[in-house]
């Protein structure tokens, strides 16, 4: 096998992780909703400039090889929040907008990031899309989140009283404007607040609004930004439209103008940082919850080039993100890492960097403390495999070092050498028979680890049946 193609880590004196007597960083994380790979400047985008987000990459790490535990909203933000594979607790489909439904969210059993952060001290802040499950048990600030601002489904429209138009795929669009889930209320916390003004604007002052509340505290702190941009529907303020008037095609300029809102946003963000002394000591992750959805339903006009598939997909373009890290005061700045990472990763390398751990009594991490790997303490890979069940285990895929291993509804097993083909265009199963058998058979001793969805329809005939599944796998 090939080794990793790693742009090496190369400096005289490692930095290390704050010692006790040093101040305890502030950690944001920063998620788009839907962000295609290739659409923002530090991963090469040309028709639209981010330069915020590449100031911040500049300030840090881009992870070209960043993954997200799932292709799917929800999901992927279960993973994000707790550490562990979601499947491990049966979370494997978005969950129904039903404020009834008990068993639709994040299991009270998991522990999330912010739980940990403010047992440690830390002041706790959730901003955005919450979509963990609309039941009250299920609300930020019964996981960890001291405040909240936002809405708690997986979708809102981006102006109030806005007619919702929502892609449903071959081009077809369907009007949404009654949905629930889109017109339900901007919470604070738990009182409705009106609407005012486009909601990504809005998400971002509030951010930067709370950085600046938090500058004047002696405590730490934690800040959860999820926006739904630039998810559908595709709507974006009149100024940033006109910015993009270039564009002739109006749903790929409309998309353009909202993830500009989203870059904007951040420099909003990054201008409180600097002007408050907070920048140096703030630990800063920006990701994507999936990739971007360019043909199927709520396509946006994204793009994942050179990336294959999209979201929905175990291929790179469901599950590769843009993915930065940067922390100034100890993360080597202006640098690519390409080793696989995946977001479970962000949970355990937060509290490493805080200084503190999690509570013994919740189940094991699937995420592993990156810093070592980041600060170039080591040169060894993160993980030995990377891993994927969608759909109730209607698709797998694992990555082991440049190979990839993937199994799609029906299809038979495909083997792609992700360095010479990123994107996996020729399969390489048949001519590596060997490799092909040892990762399903990887794939198969994982799942034995997970559990049949908890809640949510598949589609694809029912949940998950272990032992027919394992005969499938098996090489």
């Amino acid at each position: 096998m090939r080794p990793f193609f790693l742009v090496a880590l190369l400096f005289s004196v490692a930095p290390t992780v704050a010692s006790a007597a040093e101040p305890r960083p502030n950690i944001l994380l920063i998620v788009a909703d839907d962000l295609g790979y290739n659409d923002v400047g530090f991963q090469g985008a040309r028709d639209i400039p981010t330069p915020h987000l590449d100031r911040l990459a500049a300030s840090g790490l881009r992870c070209t090889d960043g993954y997200v535990s799932y292709p799917v909203c929800s999901p992927s933000r279960a993973g994000l929040l707790t550490g562990r594979y979601q499947q491990r607790f049966g979370y494997e489909f978005n969950p129904k907008w039903d404020a009834t439904a008990v068993t639709h969210g994040l299991p009270l059993s998991e522990s999330t990031l912010a739980d940990s952060l403010r047992s440690a001290g830390y002041t706790t802040g959730a901003i955005g899309k919450w979509h963990l499950g609309a039941h009250p048990q299920f609300h930020p600030n019964r996981r960890g989140f001291d405040e909240y601002f936002g809405f708690l489904g997986g979708g809102h429209r981006y102006f109030p009283g806005s007619v919702v138009e929502v892609e449903i795929g071959a081009g077809k669009k369907t009007t949404v404007n009654g949905d629930a889930e889109q017109n339900a209320p901007i919470l604070r916390n738990t009182t409705i607040v009106p609407e005012v003004g486009e909601l990504t604007t809005r998400l971002g002052e509030e951010a930067t609004a709370s950085i600046n509340r938090y500058a004047s505290s002696q405590k730490p702190w934690f800040l959860y930004l999820a926006f739904n941009a630039p998810h559908t529907p595709l709507q974006a303020r009149a100024d940033q439209l006109a910015r993009f008037a270039s564009i002739t095609d109006e749903r790929r300029r409309t998309y353009a103008a909202m993830v500009a809102t989203v870059d904007e946003a951040v420099g909003r963000m990054l201008a409180a940082l600097d002007a408050s002394g907070q920048r140096e000591r703030t630990l800063i992750f920006f990701i994507s919850d999936n990739g971007g959805p360019m043909t199927k339903r709520n396509a946006n006009a994204s793009v994942n080039s050179p990336l294959r598939g999209q979201k929905g997909d175990v291929f790179e373009g469901g599950i590769r993100v843009p993915f930065l890290i940067s922390w100034p005061a100890r993360i080597p700045a202006g640098r690519t890492y390409s080793q696989p990472i995946i977001a479970l990763d962000i949970l355990p390398t937060a509290l490493a960097a805080a200084g503190t751990t999690r509570d013994s009594k919740f189940a094991a991490l699937d995420g592993v403390d990156l810093l070592p790997f980041l600060t170039g303490k080591t040169n060894a890979a993160p993980h030995a495999r990377l891993y994927w069940r969608m759909d109730g285990g209607e698709a797998f895929a694992v990555r082991e070092g440049n190979w990839k291993w993937l199994r799609t509804y029906q299809n038979a097993p495909q083997l792609y050498d992700l360095f010479t083909d990123l994107g996996e265009t020729r399969d390489v199963a048949s001519s590596h028979p060997e490799i092909a058998a040892r990762l399903a058979t990887a794939a198969m001793d994982w799942n034995r680890g997970l559990i049949a969805p908890a809640f949510g329809n598949n589609p694809f005939g029912g949940l998950i049946n272990r032992t027919g599944l394992e005969k499938d796998l098996a090489p």
